[in-house]
């Protein structure tokens, strides 16, 4: 996890699927935000790469556009698209990546580059080994000056055999220091305040173990249905697209011991010490969902099945609800429950933690009905920050007890507002930080332990739009998260 800004060097940011969606909405807006915000060095340029035969000129007024639309100044944007420059990349032969190698070395020259190349695979999970393969065939994985990094968007495979394949054929061509498995989730601020809040408080983490929390719950709640992914999204699901790379790197964030350091190394062998823990799951504790025509905000919204690209007869569950044992000695018997799903009320990004009650209740022979444990909410997003709830005394000559919450939001005191998570994450490619990234092992771990959900997929339970689920899942759920503004996850 980067603590300073002080390794920047000079270098090249080689975008593969440049003309795609995911460079337009947040890898190119990201970087002009570094840009903006003086954290680029000043001989850092871009080499848009893409299947197009398209003018530079022109390809720099696409990119003013999508900087516009993102809100970023014409001013900005224009000083911006100054540092890139446009790569035809055709059939994908050995012809055209030899052609890419001599530019990259042209740029070099031109910018007084020391061959630092970073390549970020924006690309379709069928284009990535042909990519791999291309580079290295033009001797681009390693360059044998600068530092060359190879930088892979999710999903890393589809399952525990297709993800351990494509380890190996990356390996192949890049050693694992080289190799950037990004996942948006770990470059939001508040998840990795996750590690600040439990080892920067003594009074946290000193209670962050089975002798003091009962339960902890992850929810990722998704309001949008599947758009123009149902094609996609039917032969994925919600494990696949949610569960095994997000949550799961959420829970080892939530549930892993106290690292050596803050290096990548520690860090990684920390989270892979708790995946190697998790006990095998049970098709009795997966839950499975698919939402129904609903009505989300007064409008009606349609059901998956009449989605467009999706079968009539589709079993695709677009709702997860999982309960995880972790079996070491921080957390044994502490269940975890991990909750995703489509067409939520609302986007929720939440971790929720119930503290044990006390051994003795002692206000119930008062007549003081209710839970009196303690709840921590995290959230993630939106409304970033954390509540935590106790009990009082109402005011009066009776005895009533109350559960109010104790607040902390960063709007109310970061003015400056909340960085992208890709922003984190581009910085930290281009000075070498590897702590936010996936580990090669951590892939393979979280895909071994879903391989009995989806080797046999259970029953899908339906559930209206605009709500938190099928009822079905409710006994995986932690009650007094419905505290927390508004969340009715467990209603």
């Amino acid at each position: 996890m980067r603590t300073d800004k002080n390794n920047m060097e000079p270098s090249l940011f080689v975008i593969f699927g440049a003309t795609g969606d995911l460079s337009r909405r947040k890898l190119l807006p990201a970087l002009a935000r570094l840009d903006e915000s003086s954290q680029l060095h000043e001989r850092f340029n871009i080499l848009a790469v893409g299947r197009y035969c398209l003018d530079e000129n022109d390809f720099r007024a696409t990119v003013r556009d999508a900087l516009q639309a993102a809100g970023i100044s014409a001013e900005r944007s224009l000083s911006f698209v100054a540092r890139i420059h446009y790569q035809p990349i055709f059939e994908g032969n050995d012809g055209d990546y030899q052609e890419l190698a001599q530019r990259l070395t042209e740029l070099d020259k031109l910018f007084d580059i020391p061959h630092n190349h970073a390549f970020y695979l924006a690309l379709p999970p069928q284009a990535l080994s042909s990519t791999v393969a291309g580079l290295a065939a033009a001797k681009l994985n390693r360059n044998g000056q600068g530092w060359t990094r190879l930088v892979v968007e999710k999903p890393f495979g589809r399952d525990f055999i297709s993800a351990r394949a494509l380890n190996k054929l990356i390996h192949e061509h890049f050693d694992e220091s080289q190799i950037y498995r990004i996942d948006h989730y770990l470059g939001k601020t508040t998840v990795q305040n996750l590690l600040v809040f439990r080892l920067a408080n003594a009074f946290i983490e000193s209670s962050w173990n089975r002798d003091r929390i009962d339960a902890v719950q992850i929810t990722v709640g998704e309001e949008i249905g599947v758009d123009r992914r149902g094609e996609y999204y039917n032969s994925t699901g919600a494990l696949r697209d949610m569960v095994q790379n997000h949550l799961t790197q959420l829970l080892t964030l939530v549930a892993m011991d106290t690292p050596a350091s803050f290096s990548a190394d520690a860090i990684h062998n920390e989270k892979i010490k708790v995946l190697n823990s998790i006990r095998p799951i049970t098709t009795a504790n997966a839950i499975l969902g698919q939402y129904t025509a609903g009505k989300m905000r007064g409008k009606a919204i349609k059901g998956y099945l009449q989605e467009s690209g999706i079968p009539a007869d589709s079993q695709t569950e677009t709702f997860i609800a999982l309960k995880l044992y972790i079996d070491s000695w921080r957390w044994q018997g502490v269940p975890f429950y991990l909750r995703t799903g489509k067409r939520m009320p609302h986007k929720l990004s939440q971790i929720a933690v119930r503290f044990r009650e006390a051994p003795i209740k002692f206000f119930e022979q008062y007549g003081c009905a209710g839970a009196t444990s303690n709840v921590l909410i995290i959230n993630l997003q939106p409304d970033e920050g954390f509540s935590f709830f106790f009990s009082i005394k109402r005011p009066g000559t009776t005895l009533g007890l109350e559960r109010i919450p104790l607040r902390f939001q960063y709007a109310d005191h970061f003015n400056g507002g909340i960085p992208d998570s890709y922003q984190a994450l581009l910085l930290d490619i281009l000075i070498g930080d590897q702590s936010l990234f996936v580990h090669w092992k951590e892939v393979e771990e979280s895909w071994r332990i879903y391989t009995p959900v989806i080797d046999h997929p259970q029953k899908v339970n339906l559930y209206p739009a605009g709500t938190w689920g099928p009822m079905e899942a409710n006994v995986f759920s932690i009650s007094e998260c419905a505290l927390e503004m508004g969340c009715k996850t467990c209603a």
